[in-house]
Parts: structure tokens; C-alpha cells; sequence
């Protein structure tokens, strides 16, 4: 076995096409199918855990979280369809024994559901058999099976009631069905008639269900069949009413367009209500929904004017277990989020917010071109999406992205990491890398060129045009060198360490070692039985390795020296190391291979399946310590390459990232413009500040004078008032002690008048 392989770091990109593609696993983590595995992404930390699928799988289907976020359902495309239960809280997800169908022959589950308490899990077949299964998946026990619809009919989404572990929902194309596990079988309890109606999804509302379809409408189902529909209130615009129906319209609705995901929660129910657009709506009182929020995708000025970022179509929404974080996933492979935290005060006060990206924004369909660079650990891809994209393999960010008019084929980083060559339909295209923006410098005119790549020293630069390659200098940009010789497509160009010479593979089975001073044939090897895919100079450039068809060659002087057969499928991308221990291989069904090098006699090799499609392009960091591969599926891999002890290859390549940018003196201009106008704008502003505050304190002096003479004169006032009350208490006084002195003086001498009366009569 090779000592050397490479382990997944990190990857970049999201499966479309899988049903339920994103789950919250706790309040920082979510989980989504990327490649042909499931990752766990922690989204405040930047980590990442890998999931693997099966060995024989064709890719993943569908995923389902328990309610109680312990386990995770994965279900894959296979001749016999599985469904394997990861358990998360395992650090590297233990997994436990696939589920299948029994004796039936099932190639796909295209839904899946786990029940409120976590113990059993359903699946949905896809057609024609529509076989629904009901799994006690701890024991891996069939407790029953039965056919939910007819061929004609496809199925959407299944669900449990969340409050009882024995009815389940079917819904569909013209499909709405309730049934019930009772006695070892699943018994369906009612039929609705809606053959007219395709359901896009359903929620349970206590024991309610809610269904939006197509045409934008949202239908309440009770006891199985549809009764009422939600509708925005005649009163307010923000507040949805209850609305019993007689007859089904299927004009008109709840959205603009189809209602393609609904959640419910707590406190009500989330769902989309048009392209890019999500609203949580409330319950306030009896059939009464009001709408609190409305959250955007927002428009994005680097996207082109084909596909506006705005207009993507909702596939899954999930909320984090404390209901403080909303994200959604897109049909372009995109994850939004947004925070619904009560302690946001700002976002509360704006009913119409913005999502964010959940991670980095991802290609959206096949990436054809990979490069990177020696002097910044930048790493270039473009994807037939018509986008350019600059990621950052240490930090874990998107850097840089331009979406273009045109679709892209191949893109050559520059060893600076400053200029990125690329390949459009219609020219090549050397840019700029500016701080902010990728910037066209040049034009050149060569349609669909499939192939480019820089000289080690970043002075030449070779493009392919179909079977010629043509050799540019970077300084004139003058055309140097065109090399014709293949009949055939040129699959793929290297060159040598000094840059003296190049070599091409093409679909005509022909390599070709040329002389990139003479622009003459130095060495070839033609066997046209193989069709080669890719080729480069092995780490000490005496040789020639190459890949195509089924067999990894090596070639010297026009000789084979060996062969090294694959096991299955095409060898469709090659990546040598730089300290020529170990090359690595990409196949069609997305294997990717390490190889021992030199080259064994017997298969030694690690084999891994990372990706969900064929490998289109491979290449190796200067420094040896990292795996970049790209592929049909969208996505970008970060490996790490280790050795037999799992520690990382040592390299003599001293490396030194520059933290230097471009930047045009128009920008530099422009930002010292807007710089001089700000400092001028605040400097007015502290004028008009210095200013008010003057007209202030001169306001607020003469107000103070004012309220000091009005008090002056109330205090006066009071004295006055004061002198004029004690004068009279004064008086009041002298007057009470005169008539006091009286009144005694009185009284004395009735005392005495009294007192000689009582003397007379005893006398007498």
C-alpha cells in the first residue's frame, strides 16, 4: 500500500438535487451533502467533519435529521438503495448497519423522516414502484411497507405527526395521503381529492397539516382532507386568515409563484413565498396568522444579469434548535442564513431583512479549470456558471469572485497570485487581480480554449485552441511559439522546471516534448488506443507521467518505461508531488487515487471517493502539504497529503507568502477623492457643529438670564410678600397681647369686686 495519501480538509460546495440538503446538528454546525459525502460544518470555527458514503454508492439522495439531533439518515442511489443512520455525537459519526427494503429491489430513496421520538425512520421509493417503508431502524427491522402512489403520481416529501409516532403524510403530485401503523401494517385513513393540485411540500401544525403547491397556494388539510386555505387578510397585508373553501382554485394563492418549502416552529410556520424570498408568519389569535418577517436574498453587483442572485428558487428551510438562526439552501447550491435572535434589536425594527451567506458562495455547476500560485496560498477555479472564483486554502475564504457573460473552460493563476489567465467561449482573457475585483487586462483572440497554463518563472504562458498550442511571452504578450503536430484535441500541457520545455497529451493518444525555444519536437509517444486526459513532468523532471483512458504510463526518450492499469473506470485528471514520493489520480465515478512513486509493479494505492462526479482537474501546493481537486459535482476539495503516521509530507521548498495586492492608481485616485471629500464633508460638519453649539450656548445663556431676572424678581416678590406678612403677624400679635393685657386687667377687677362684696356680707 502507498505510505502516502491524501485525508479531506475541507471542501467547498453544495449537492443540488438532494432532498432536505441542510440541517441544523446544534446552534454553529449544519449538515449538507458536498461531493459523495455529508459534512458537518462548524460555521462559527470554519471546521469541518466529513461523513463518508458506501464504497458501491452513485451518489446521495436524501438526508433526515432526528428531533433530537443525535442521529443522522443519509439514504444513497445504489442497485439496491440503502439508508444509513450516522450517529453525530460519535466524533467521526459511527455508522450503523444500512437499511434496505427487504427482498424489493429499490434503487433510490427519494425522501426520508425520522418519527418525534426518534426510533423509527420512513422512506420513500422512487417510481414506479412508490413503495413507502416503515423502519424500526435501531433493531434495522421492516415493520411494514405499502404503495403510496401510482407511476404517474411522484412523491415530494413524507413526514410523521410530531406528536404521534404511529400516522404519517404523503404528499405530491396530485397525492395527499394520512396514514396510520396499526396491527403490522400502514393503513391509509383518508383519501383528498386533489389530482389537480401538485404539492410541493407540507408541515404539520398541531394536527393540521399545512401544503403549499405550485401555484403559490397554501392549503390546510384536517383529518385528511383539504378544508380551509391561508390568505392574506382584506384588512392588512401583513396578517393571514383562515378561509373556508368549497371548491379548489388554482389561480391565485398565498405566493407569486410556487411554494416550494415550508417549516413550522413554535410560534408558527416559516415559508417561501417567491423566488429569493422567505416570511415567518405567527399565530396571534383563532385562524389568524400575522407576518412578522420577511428575509431576502439580497442582489449581488458581482453576479451578471443572466441569473440574478435575488431570483433563486428555495429548496430547504431549517432553524437551529433555539430557534435564533434561519438558513435555506438554493436550487443554485447556495446556503443562506439569518439571525432571529429576540437580542437583535436592529434586525427586529426592519421587517424586511437580508440573508447572508452561511459559508462562502460556491459554484453552481461543473468547474473545468484549477490552478494555484507559489508566492499566496490562492487557489483559481471557473465553472461552466460563467464565474471566476479566487479561494484562500489557509484562511478558508472566497477572496475573490466575478460572474461573466460567458461560459468558462480554464484558468492558469499567475506563480505571483497578482494576474489569472482564463479561458472564455468566445477569447482568452488575461486579468487583473485588484484588491476588491478580477480586472481584464488583455484579450486574446482564441475561442474555447480549454487548456492554458504559466511558466514556472511567470514569463510564458501556453493556450490551447483545439489541436495547436500557442505560446505567449507575458511581457509583450507577443505570440511566440505555435506547436501543431497533434490530431487531436490537446487534453493538457505542463512544463519544466526551467522552463526550457513543454509537453502535451491529447485525445489522439500522442505526448508530445517540445522545445520551447525552438518551438521543435524533442521526444513523442503515440499510442492510439488511449485517449490521455492529463500529463506532467514527474518531481525531477526526466520523466513524463500521464493518464487516459484506464492506465497511468510513464514515459522517457519515447519509451514506456511503465504501465500501471486502473481497477474501473477512466483516469480523467494526474497531480504529481514535488518531493516525488506519492502521484495522485482522478477517475470518472470521482475516486481519487494515491499512488506510490516510482511506479510499483504490483496495484498499490489508497482509494478514496470524495467527489460525485468525474474529477476534471488535480494540482498540488508548492509547498507539498495540500490536495486541490475539482469536479463535475461543483465542489472544491482541500486535502491534506500525510504520510503512514498521519503527520504531513516535509518539504525542502521554503515558501513565503507576500501579503501584497494590486491595486490600479484610477482606484487609488478615486479612494483619495472620496477621502478628501469625507475629511472635507467632516470637517463641514464640525463646523456646522461648532457652530450649533455656539447658537446653543448664546440660546441657553440668554434663557438662563432670563429665568435668573424672572426668579430675581419672584424671589423679591416673595420677600416683599414676606416683610408684609410678617408685619401683620406682627401687629396681629401686639393687638392679641393687647387685648390679653386687657381681658386680665378685666378679670382682675371683677376679682376684686367679687372679693369686698363677700367682705360686706359677713360683716353684716
Amino acid at each position: 500500500m502507498a505510505s502516502v495519501r491524501s485525508q479531506p480538509h475541507f471542501i467547498f460546495g453544495v449537492r443540488t438535487r438532494v432532498t432536505n440538503n441542510l440541517c441544523f446538528v446544534d446552534e454553529q454546525t449544519v449538515a449538507y451533502p458536498s461531493g459523495n459525502c455529508c459534512v458537518c460544518h462548524n460555521t462559527a470555527a470554519k471546521r469541518q467533519r466529513f461523513i463518508y458514503g458506501s464504497d458501491n454508492s452513485q451518489g446521495i439522495r436524501a438526508l433526515a435529521i432526528s428531533p433530537n439531533r443525535v442521529y443522522l439518515a443519509v439514504s444513497e442511489r445504489a442497485e439496491k438503495a440503502t439508508i444509513t443512520v450516522f450517529d453525530l455525537q460519535h466524533e467521526r459519526g459511527r455508522r450503523r448497519k444500512p437499511l434496505t427494503a427487504g427482498d424489493m429491489l429499490v434503487s433510490e430513496f427519494l425522501c426520508m423522516a425520522f418519527s418525534p421520538d426518534s426510533k423509527y425512520l420512513i422512506g420513500q421509493s422512487g417510481g414506479p414502484e412508490w413503495t413507502l417503508v416503515l423502519w424500526f431502524w435501531e433493531k434495522n427491522k421492516v415493520l411494514a411497507t405499502v404503495k403510496s402512489s401510482s407511476f404517474n403520481d411522484p412523491i415530494t416529501q413524507i413526514s410523521f405527526n410530531p406528536h404521534n409516532n404511529m400516522q404519517l403524510c404523503v404528499s405530491g403530485s396530485g397525492v395527499f395521503k394520512v396514514f396510520r401503523y396499526h396491527e403490522g401494517a400502514l393503513k391509509q385513513s383518508s383519501i383528498a381529492k386533489v389530482e389537480s393540485i401538485n404539492i410541493l411540500c407540507h408541515a404539520w401544525m398541531s394536527e393540521k397539516v399545512f401544503a403549499g403547491t405550485d401555484t403559490g397556494r397554501l392549503l390546510v388539510f384536517e383529518s385528511g382532507d383539504v378544508r380551509r386555505e391561508l390568505r392574506m387578510s382584506s384588512h392588512s397585508d401583513r396578517q393571514v386568515e383562515m378561509k373556508w373553501i368549497k371548491e379548489i382554485d388554482v389561480n391565485g394563492g398565498l405566493a407569486a409563484s410556487g411554494i416550494t418549502a415550508i417549516l413550522s416552529y413554535s410560534r408558527g410556520f416559516v415559508c417561501s413565498t417567491g423566488p429569493g424570498t422567505v416570511c415567518l408568519f405567527e399565530r396571534t389569535e383563532d385562524n389568524i396568522y400575522r407576518k412578522t418577517r420577511e428575509i431576502r436574498i439580497p442582489s449581488d453587483p458581482r453576479s451578471n444579469d443572466l441569473n440574478p442572485a435575488e431570483l433563486q428558487e428555495i429548496h430547504t428551510i431549517c432553524m437551529s434548535p433555539a430557534e435564533e438562526t434561519l438558513a435555506v439552501s438554493t436550487d443554485r447550491g447556495q446556503l443562506y442564513s439569518a439571525s432571529l435572535s429576540s437580542t437583535d434589536i436592529s434586525r427586529l425594527l426592519e421587517r424586511h431583512q437580508c440573508f447572508v451567506s452561511l459559508s462562502q458562495p460556491f459554484h453552481s455547476s461543473s468547474i473545468t479549470g484549477l490552478s494555484t500560485c507559489i508566492l499566496k496560498p490562492l487557489v483559481a477555479t471557473c465553472s461552466l456558471d460563467r464565474s471566476v472564483r479566487i479561494w484562500n486554502y489557509e484562511t478558508k475564504e472566497l477572496e475573490l469572485y466575478r460572474e461573466f457573460q460567458e461560459e468558462a473552460y480554464s484558468v492558469a493563476l499567475h506563480p505571483t497570485g497578482l494576474f489569472v489567465l482564463v479561458g472564455f467561449s468566445d477569447k482568452l482573457r488575461l486579468m487583473n487581480l485588484v484588491l476588491d475585483d478580477i480586472r481584464t487586462l488583455k484579450e486574446f483572440t482564441l475561442r474555447s480554449c480549454r487548456e492554458c497554463s504559466f511558466s514556472h518563472g511567470g514569463h510564458m504562458f501556453a493556450a490551447v485552441n483545439g489541436n495547436i498550442i500557442y505560446v505567449y511571452t507575458f511581457t509583450t504578450f507577443e505570440n511566440t511559439l505555435n506547436l501543431k503536430a497533434h490530431n487531436g484535441k490537446v487534453r493538457s500541457v505542463g512544463w519544466s522546471l526551467d522552463d526550457s520545455r513543454l509537453v502535451s497529451c491529447g485525445m489522439d493518444g500522442a505526448v508530445y516534448e517540445w522545445n520551447t525555444h525552438t518551438g521543435k519536437r524533442e521526444s513523442e509517444s503515440v499510442v492510439k488506443s488511449c485517449s490521455y486526459t492529463d500529463v506532467a513532468f514527474s518531481s525531477d523532471y526526466k520523466t513524463i507521467l500521464t493518464v487516459g483512458s484506464d492506465i497511468v504510463r510513464e514515459i522517457q526518450s519515447c519509451q514506456v518505461l511503465r504501465e500501471v492499469p486502473a481497477d474501473e473506470g477512466s483516469l480523467t485528471a494526474l497531480a504529481v508531488s514535488h518531493s516525488g514520493c506519492v502521484i495522485f489520480t482522478g477517475t470518472s465515478s470521482g475516486t481519487i487515487r494515491a499512488i506510490k512513486y516510482p511506479l510499483p509493479i504490483q496495484r498499490e494505492w489508497v482509494t478514496q471517493q470524495p467527489h460525485g462526479g468525474p474529477v476534471n482537474k488535480m494540482a498540488i501546493t508548492y509547498d507539498d502539504q495540500f490536495l486541490l481537486t475539482v469536479s463535475e459535482d461543483g465542489c472544491l476539495l482541500i486535502s491534506t497529503i500525510v504520510d503512514k503516521d498521519g503527520g504531513g509530507l516535509k518539504s525542502n521548498r521554503q515558501v513565503v507568502h507576500t501579503e501584497e495586492v494590486l491595486v490600479t492608481k484610477a482606484d487609488l485616485e478615486e479612494k483619495a477623492q472620496h477621502m478628501l471629500e469625507l475629511k472635507m464633508h467632516l470637517e463641514e460638519l464640525q463646523m456646522e457643529n461648532e457652530y450649533q453649539l455656539r447658537l446653543k450656548d448664546m440660546s441657553h445663556t440668554e434663557k438662563f438670564r432670563e429665568l435668573m431676572e424672572k426668579f430675581t424678581l419672584e424671589v423679591e416678590s416673595l420677600k416683599a410678600a414676606n416683610k408684609i406678612m410678617e408685619t401683620k403677624i406682627e401687629q396681629q400679635e401686639s393687638e392679641h397681647q393687647k387685648d390679653s393685657v386687657e381681658a386680665a386687667v378685666k378679670h382682675s377687677k371683677q376679682l376684686q369686686d367679687l372679693g369686698k362684696k363677700r367682705t360686706i356680707s359677713v360683716s353684716t
